[in-house]
Order: structure tokens, then C-alpha cells, then sequence
């Protein structure tokens, strides 16, 4: 089978993206899944994007890691906004149904702002901070973050939570309004150069420790600069908005 797909990158956070509305793509076959998103003998991404119908929304999207696992993806949403106007589905503002649940975004000259979903269960714990921001989030602060193992240790608190495990963040803390956030993900089982539901995470849980009491962070990553905006009443962290860049890379064919 002959498919046409686009590469999407929101700050490196790259994905293969396919327009499923005809329900051609076999999401089930996590072989596809996998070799397609493989560096050396595929396209190479962090993930796989459908962009399918729905009654009741613009669009579905619908997310798939390297090995097939489905979740939330925050950069993968914001890149599917784009792509969602580049097939002129939406125009500049777009409702959409996703892994966990309904999200509305804006878009405008390539930056895409995604309203994010409430949180309230922040745990926080002896070295760390846990959350759910559309997946599952472990926070840490570290010191000299350039020369940090992320790779090891985040595989090594990855395996430590129960499956489905967790994303792990570590953080170094710039200035008041500035963390700066490197993320080892699940499903990819790498460092990847960005995490939108990550430095969601890491901002809210910045506040909830008064790191900062800001509720507009900058969150430089490896791959650019996101910024999180919220409101908090009570513990309740809302009006939670991820916004940065999401950009076409190019488009082509590829026989599966």
C-alpha cells in the first residue's frame, strides 16, 4: 500500500502525519507503526499522527509512539492543528477530540496555542513531583543540566513507576519565569529534543513547589523555546495554554 504523509517538528518534538479520514492507515499493526517512525530504515519520528473525522468535532487526532502505544501528545496536538489547516479542515481556531479528551487551539503564522486539560492531582514526593498533563509526568530538578545522564537515569525512573511508567523531566531553574526542561519519554525510550505535555508538567509543578509564582513560564528545550500559561484556584490548575511553534518539514510517498 502507497500512502502520502507530511513531517511535522514543534520545537524538534518531530512526527509522521497522515491524513486518515478515509480510514486507510492500519493503526493496529505496531510493526508499521514502528518501522516508519525508524531513524535508519524509515521516515524517522518520535511518533505518528491520524488526523481522522468526527461528528462532532473538527477532527480527531490520534496519537501513536514509535512502538505503537497510543497516548496524549502536546506537541504532536499543536503540529496537528497545523496540519489540520494545511488540509483546510480549520482556519485559525480549531476544536478537536484526542486521546484524552476534547482540546481547543489557535493558530497563527506556524504558532499554535493548545488549551491543555485540567489538573489537580499534582503528588509531590521526597525529590520529585508527579502529574498527569495528558500523560504521565515525573518533575525533577537537577543541577548543570548540559551534562546531565538524561538518558540513563531517565530510563532508570522510567521503569521505576508501574506500567504504563512515566515521562521523566529534569529541570534547571534559570530566573523566576525560566526552567529550563530536558525529557526522556516513554514509548519513545529516549531523550527527544521536546515535550510539550512535559514542560506543561514542569510548570505547573514549578508553582505548586513556589519555584516561581508566575503563571507565565518559559520553558526553553532542546529543540526551541514553549511557554505555558495557567490560572490556579484552590489547587486546581486551568485555563492551561502550551504554545510554540509547529512547522511543516516536507511531504512525500512511502510504500507500506
Amino acid at each position: 500500500m502507497n500512502i502520502a504523509f507530511y513531517k511535522y517538528q514543534g520545537t524538534g518534538n518531530d512526527f509522521v502525519m497522515i491524513d486518515n479520514r478515509t480510514n486507510i492507515f492500519p493503526k493496529s499493526n505496531t510493526t508499521i507503526i514502528s518501522n516508519l517512525c525508524d531513524r535508519h530504515f524509515g521516515i524517522g519520528a518520535d511518533g505518528i499522527i491520524l488526523i481522522e473525522n468526527d461528528p462532532e468535532f473538527d477532527f480527531k487526532m490520534v496519537y501513536m509512539n514509535a512502538d505503537g502505544s497510543q497516548t496524549f501528545c502536546g506537541n504532536g496536538a499543536r503540529c496537528a492543528v497545523a496540519f489540520a489547516k494545511n488540509l483546510k479542515i480549520i482556519n485559525t481556531k480549531a476544536n478537536f477530540i484526542a486521546h484524552d479528551g476534547a482540546h481547543f487551539a489557535k493558530i497563527e503564522n506556524e504558532i499554535v496555542s493548545l488549551k491543555m486539560n485540567d489538573v489537580n492531582e499534582i503528588k509531590i514526593q521526597e525529590n520529585s513531583i508527579f502529574t498527569h498533563t495528558g500523560t504521565q509526568h515525573h518533575v525533577e530538578l537537577v543541577n548543570n543540566l548540559d551534562d546531565f545522564p538524561v538518558f540513563e537515569k531517565g530510563k532508570e525512573i522510567r521503569n521505576s513507576y508501574k506500567d504504563p511508567g512515566s515521562n521523566v523531566n529534569f529541570v534547571e531553574q534559570i530566573n523566576a519565569t525560566t526552567f529550563r526542561v530536558r525529557t526522556y519519554e516513554k514509548g519513545v525510550e529516549n531523550e527527544t529534543l521536546s515535550c510539550g505535555t512535559g514542560v506543561t508538567a514542569v510548570a505547573i509543578a514549578m508553582h505548586k513547589t513556589q519555584k516561581t509564582t508566575n503563571n507565565s513560564i518559559s520553558l526553553p528545550v532542546e529543540g526551541g523555546t514553549l511557554e505555558v500559561s495557567f490560572s490556579e484556584e484552590n489547587g486546581l490548575y486551568k485555563n492551561i495554554f502550551l504554545k510554540g511553534p509547529a512547522k511543516a518539514v516536507y511531504k512525500g510517498n512511502i510504500t507500506i
